[in-house]
């Protein structure tokens, strides 16, 4: 019997990840498969989907195809058709949006309740991901930005109020965040900021952090920003980006072939991911 074909595709897709963790997960669930890339350019991808895409047992998608490969796809699931947006295709061509099953698992594994007064700073596509699922989950959230951001927080706040039910939505400046007039139960750093190689800068100050009973962090290298150090050292929960991006992938493989992971394996993955981005990025 030949191994099963999976893949990772995007544009330009650089140093991914990706086969790293499915290997392992392949490996830790036994099962024989090969996970390749394919940098496939935007011009080109209704052609690659038809010769290439559709013969693969599933494959995983990234920037830039997130939307614009659903045209070719047979189905999508209820998330994917939230966001218009998919990460993972099944063998049957259905699309599936598994980034929110990251947030969420990374969350509870950290005893952080995805709901409360949240505070997320960022507005880029994770950050809309996140806000859809704290408004799902019944949160009050406050989106900040940099002054130049405002109009892209205004209609994300217009987008989760078109599609969610009642939610408690607004936006301010990230200068503004100190004069809130709510405790922060759970602040979310959805920018780059601190991110290899600027791993000493933070998005906001002690301050802000003094006052949030818990704090997570998208940024997956390093496995824990200054952010999320200085969190941790004032006693605060915290959760990373790392297991956000693992989770999702596990959340594949569920899909994919139902496969079932021991959450010690996966904690040892996130480290295991950690050691090879210091190596590729060394």
């Amino acid at each position: 019997m030949s191994k099963k074909q999976y893949a990772v595709i995007g544009h330009p897709i650089g140093h991914t990840m990706s086969p790293f963790i499915h290997n392992r997960l392949f490996a830790l669930a036994g099962i024989e498969a090969e996970y390749g890339v394919m940098d496939i350019a935007p011009e080109s991808l209704e052609k690659a989907y038809a010769e290439q895409l559709s013969l693969l047992d599933g494959f995983n998608i990234t920037i830039p195809h997130k939307s614009a490969i659903i045209p070719c796809l047979s189905s999508l699931d209820k998330k994917a058709k939230l966001y218009g947006s998919v990460n993972t295709v099944d063998k049957n061509g259905k699309g599936y949006t598994t980034d929110p099953d990251g947030f969420l698992k990374a969350l509870s594994l950290n005893g952080i309740r995805p709901d409360g007064n949240v505070v997320i700073v960022g507005t880029g596509g994770v950050a809309r991901t996140i806000a859809f699922e704290i408004a799902k989950a019944g949160g009050s959230i406050v989106i900040a930005v940099r002054r130049e951001d405002i109009h892209v927080a205004s209609h994300l706040v217009c987008e989760i109020m078109d599609k969610t039910v009642h939610p408690s939505i607004s936006t301010c400046y990230i200068d503004r965040i100190e004069k809130l007039d709510k405790d922060i139960d759970l602040l979310i750093n959805a920018t780059p900021v601190g991110m290899y190689p600027n791993v000493d800068e933070i998005p906001v100050s002690e301050k802000i952090l003094a006052e949030c009973h818990a704090v997570f962090d998208v940024i997956y290298n390093p496995l824990e920003t200054k952010l999320l150090q200085t969190a941790k050292a004032m006693g605060k929960k915290t959760a990373g980006g790392m297991e956000m991006l693992v989770w999702q992938a596990v959340v594949s493989h569920q899909i994919w072939d139902g496969s079932v992971y021991d959450e010690k394996d996966i904690a040892q993955l996130c480290i295991d991911v950690s050691q090879e981005l210091k190596k590729t990025f060394r």
